[in-house]
Formats: structure tokens, sequence, C-alpha cells
């Protein structure tokens, strides 16, 4: 079964059953249960996430960083390699289990949570925050409501960076993914946050982009 085919078949029922976060249970567990590959499982961290982190030479030195939507956990782990003290979230808590039998010696605290009713002790808490290919997932409702969900988390001084297809506003594109516009990408800046850096990393003649954004409090 081509795995991006069955993404979209169990987010399309999900939606249409009016749970747009559904399917990322329904898809978790089918991988659990060998039916089929999680179409983003790797076995490296995103690449923007490790550019970005040797071309700033980030060093965790112990400060706290939270990992959005972590799946199975690439990035969490190359985050804590930096020498970050890692929470990474999942809505999915066959993703959780499954980040945790893979990874079973992590010094990174695997929780199940809900972007959209995150833990009170989780504002303003995360010296850095990793959002990474999680928003662009949803459809429009939700979308934007998730986007907002994002900032808030972020401590005084610490850092936002997202990752995530974009596109043009011309451009429709059926998903997911749902790539961001640059109107998606200016509405993290919330709750003080401000765009500090925006890349758009583009190929001739392709629709969609990606983009590399960072964000400071």
């Amino acid at each position: 079964m081509d795995p991006d085919a069955y993404a979209r078949e169990l987010a399309s029922e999900a939606i249409a059953e009016g749970d747009p976060t559904g399917w990322f249970e329904r898809l978790y567990a089918a991988a659990a249960d060998g039916a089929v590959a999680v179409p983003w499982d790797r076995a490296t961290p995103h690449s923007l996430l490790a550019e970005w982190a040797a071309r700033s030479a980030v060093v965790g030195d112990g400060r706290r960083a939270l990992v959005v939507g972590a799946g199975l956990g690439r990035d969490a782990e190359f985050v804590a390699g930096l020498g970050f003290d890692v929470v990474a979230f999942d809505i999915s808590a066959t993703a959780i289990a499954s980040a945790k039998q893979r990874h079973p010696d992590s010094s990174v605290r695997y929780v199940v949570a809900d972007l959209f009713d995150p833990p009170g002790e989780w504002r303003g808490a995360f010296d850095l925050v990793v959002e990474s290919m999680t928003v662009q997932a949803l459809p429009e409702p939700p979308r934007r409501a998730a986007i907002a969900q994002v900032g808030p988390l972020v401590a005084p001084g610490g850092t936002l960076l997202v990752i995530a297809a974009g596109r043009d506003p011309q451009t429709d594109f059926g998903g997911p993914p749902w790539p961001l516009t640059r109107d998606e990408i200016d509405a993290f800046a919330v709750d003080g946050l401000t765009v500090d850096r925006v890349e758009e990393l583009r190929e001739p003649d392709a629709p969609i982009f990606r983009w590399r954004v960072e964000l400071h409090r």
C-alpha cells in the first residue's frame, strides 16, 4: 500500500467525520501493526533542522526544548543530542509508545498531548520549540488555531523554529500536507514573538517550496 495515498485516505475520512486530528492515531496504529509505513518515518532528523543547528552552532547546555508533533522521535532525539532537556509530544498515543520502544535509552520525555489543549505548565516554559511539518498536516480549519497555540510555549528569550512546506497564495494544493503561505508563517508571531529570519527554499518551477523560519521572544 502506498503510504502517502493511505495517509490521505485516512485524513479525508477523519475530516469528513469532523475529527481532523483523528487520522494520526489511525495511521500510527496501522504502522505499528505492520500494515503500512508512516510516510515521514526517517532514520535521520529533518535536514533543515540539522542544517540550522550546524549553521547556528546550537548547544543546548541543559536548556529546555519542546518538539511539537514528535511522531517516532527523529527530531526529538537530534535535539536531545545537542544538549537540550527535551519534551516531545504527539496526539497519537501509538506514536508515543512506538517512539519510546524505538528509543528505549533516550533522555527525551515522550508524552501524549494535544496542541489545542497543552498542559498549562508548558506556557512560556521552553527555550527552544521545534515545529517541524506538523501544523501543515491539518486542514483549515483548524490549522490557524493550531498555529496560534505554538508561540505561547516559547520562554522569554527563547526561539521557535518552524519548518514547513510552503506555497504561494495563488497556488492551491490538496493535502495532506497543506503547504503554508507567508501569511500563515507570520501568524506564528503571537504572544510577543517576532519573525527574525525567513528562508524560502525553492527549486525552479516547483509549485511547492520549503520554509525555515526563526522567531524569538
